[in-house]
């Protein structure tokens, strides 16, 4: 073992959460801080070029490339899972899309007995982390924050024609999917700045990094919280082939996301007993909510074949369009490679009984197979559904002691009547949109699912056979009063049981937000490091 260092507070992970906590803890000098990355720094070119996600969709070098379990519900499938392994974490290898969620989601987690994370409470922190220039004078917005957000600058026919179909289906066209109501159509706004990602490593590590108070460790696995008694006072981790440790003055916090945080619970003794004694860990706090009440976005794609070559396919299979697409980016930072693939959005209600907005879409103006895929050789384009609030939860268990081995994943996909109805419902509102002028103007054909497809049966079987993850899965650290088992963490985000513990990313979400996680990933980190700040100087104070 090498020599003891010791730190204010350690950071597990640098990814959305770990990278805003990084620079907020470390920000006044003073604290010290250490964040630490099982994976490189973000130096792959794919990682900052927006379109380039289909590369890191796939890459080993900056992604965990997890797989769930056979899923039931899924057809016996193994669905593919993957999660960042980089600097900014999932912020560096997702789909760019900025999305609070509804405010209801919010104030359903404060009436699930969260005080202070109401849509009141939360407001302020992501009006926080925002740059935004296009709403600059909006009061529900931030101008002044370090992530950059960007509206999409040009009108895309493709998606002009999904937007008034849309509207001929009673979907009102929206400017803003995070204005006073969600429900509309429209353009998504990114997380891009002048063509370029903007990551929670660009917008929160690099501004930071040269902080005398910060220290980034990359290529080094945590494997491991140390404790005296129920007090967490550091971790082990390993980096280039050899066991290090690091000491903790302050605490410890997890922000390894929705899988790896519950892992590292586990493999550090808190978890469910039985569970941890199955893999012959010593128990340091009996913790049943541990890797339990998982929830994820289940999405099925429906492609289409374009009767006209005005699709971002046709632009990757030619020569001149791919040099096309090269130039916009060079001289002008515009065009496909500076958005990326899904540029327009819906939300609507497809279920009788909803309130609120209960599917998602994300329209594509390319198809491929799956998600990162090779673009087929045909005009086309993409509907992509998801059903928002699933009633389906999973697990996270240990698959194994060895803390490098990947957890063990069963997401419990459609295990509910509610879910299989809503997909189905989403499934047939997606084939009428695709049937309404003047988007059926420019389909000669629907490839997936396909004409066979009639009856509600059958597209149930097509979703269980071709669905997948939209990349959200949260809510296995799930924050709740102190009393009631299933919780993990408090509203302060403690780990219930044990002290100078916190967990902070997705994975502490009591019920999955309606939408893209990152954003609200990175909003939960904002609260903590004001959360966690002032638990220090109570407790300072209470000292004096």
């Amino acid at each position: 073992m090498s020599v003891v260092t010791e730190y204010d507070f350690i950071v597990v992970g640098a990814g959305s959460a770990g990278c805003v906590l990084a620079n907020r803890l470390s920000e006044d000098g003073r604290f010290s801080v250490a964040v630490l990355e099982a994976g490189p720094r973000d130096r792959n070119p794919w990682i900052h070029l927006p379109i380039g996600y289909g590369k890191t969709m796939w890459d080993p070098s900056v992604n965990w490339q997890f797989y769930t379990e056979p899923e039931s519900g899924m057809a016996d499938r193994k669905i593919y899972w993957p999660r960042g392994r980089v600097l900014g974490g999932s912020s560096s290898i997702n789909g760019l899309i900025v999305i609070r969620g509804q405010a209801e989601d919010y104030d359903r987690w404060q009436k699930q007995g969260n005080p202070g994370w109401g849509w009141r409470d939360v407001l302020p922190y992501f009006r926080k982390l925002e740059n935004n220039p296009a709403f600059a004078d909006d009061q529900l917005h931030g101008s002044h924050g370090p992530l950059h957000i960007s509206s999409i600058p040009k009108t895309d026919r493709i998606i002009e024609s999904v937007i008034a179909a849309a509207e001929r289906c009673g979907v009102p066209r929206t400017a803003d999917f995070n204005g006073t109501t969600q429900e509309g159509v429209g353009y998504y706004q990114l997380s891009t700045h002048n063509g370029w990602r903007a990551s929670a490593a660009v917008a929160y590590l690099r501004p930071a990094r040269k902080r005398p108070n910060l220290t980034i460790l990359t290529g080094a696995r945590t494997t491991r919280i140390l404790f005296e008694k129920k007090r967490a006072i550091g971790v082990d981790y390993q980096q280039g082939g050899r066991s290090h440790s690091l000491r903790a003055r302050r605490g410890v916090v997890l922000s390894a996301g929705a899988l790896q945080s519950p892992q590292l619970l586990m493999l550090s003794g808190i978890g469910p007993a039985a569970h941890l004694r199955d893999h012959d860990i010593p128990l340091v706090h009996d913790l049943p909510g541990v890797g339990q009440n998982l929830q994820d976005h289940l999405q099925i794609r429906l492609y289409y074949r374009c009767n006209q070559p005005i699709t971002t396919n046709d632009a990757l299979n030619s020569l001149s369009g791919r040099v096309k697409m090269g130039l916009e980016w060079l001289l002008h930072r515009s065009g496909p490679l500076a958005i990326g693939i899904n540029q327009g959005g819906l939300f609507t209600r497809v279920l009788p009984e909803s309130t609120t907005p209960d599917i998602q879409f994300h329209i594509a103006t390319l198809s491929a197979d799956m998600a990162g895929g090779k673009v087929h050789d045909f005009p086309g384009m993409t509907l992509s559904v998801c059903q928002l609030r699933p009633e389906s939860t999973g697990t996270i268990t240990l698959a194994s002691a060895d803390p490098l081995q990947p957890p063990r994943i069963v997401a419990n996909y459609l295990s509910t009547e509610n879910d299989r109805r809503c997909m189905v419902a989403a499934v047939k509102f997606a084939r009428r949109l695709a049937n309404t002028q003047p988007l059926s103007d420019l389909i000669a054909a629907e490839v997936a699912p396909g004409a066979e497809h009639t009856t509600d049966d059958s597209l149930l079987a097509f979703v269980r056979k071709n669905g997948g993850t939209i990349f959200h899965p949260a809510g296995t650290c799930r924050m709740g009063p102190a009393h009631d088992e299933r919780s993990v963490v408090d509203p302060r985000l403690h780990v219930n049981g044990v002290d100078n513990l916190w967990v902070v990313d997705c994975s502490i979400m009591p019920t999955l937000v309606s939408g893209n996680t990152n954003i609200p990933t990175i909003m939960i980190a904002e609260k903590a490091a004001a959360l966690i700040q002032e638990d220090i100087d109570t407790k300072q104070t209470s000292r004096q």
